[in-house]
């Protein structure tokens, strides 16, 4: 909205009690089972096909340290990626254009899709 600022820390303060310990597994069992900044475990698996000539690079990323990826016979390479919240997937997404499909779930590709196609009805609105 216009005139609207991003929200963010606008105030912090000591407090008097300690910060509580969290093993390292506990917080991994929150923080990195599913994709990107959005905890939980996750209860979906996101898969992707990425066109040959963006395959080679794809197929270098960690985009999840529990994610399943292969070469395709075509060249196309396929990635699997568990996740629980799609907001931060979809815009990783859409970085690769073109050259991503979504295969599964259908909720995910209807996401990427309706994202795609605000994005080019803000440039048919400009013209």
């Amino acid at each position: 909205m216009p005139g609207t600022r991003a929200r963010g820390i606008s105030a912090a303060r000591v407090l008097e009690a300690p910060a509580r310990h969290l093993p390292d597994e506990t917080l991994d069992a929150h923080y990195a089972s599913s994709f990107g900044i959005f905890g939980g475990e996750p209860d979906k698996t996101a898969i992707l096909e990425f066109s040959a000539e963006r395959a080679r690079w794809v197929a270098d990323e960690q985009w999840h340290p529990r994610q399943e990826g292969r070469f395709l016979a075509d060249g196309r390479y396929e990635l699997k990626i568990p996740y629980r919240d799609a907001r931060e997937l979809v815009m990783e997404i859409l970085r690769h254009g073109p050259h991503v499909r979504v295969i599964g779930p259908a909720s995910l590709a209807a996401e990427v899709k309706t994202q795609l196609s605000r994005a080019l009805a803000s440039y048919a609105e400009s013209t």
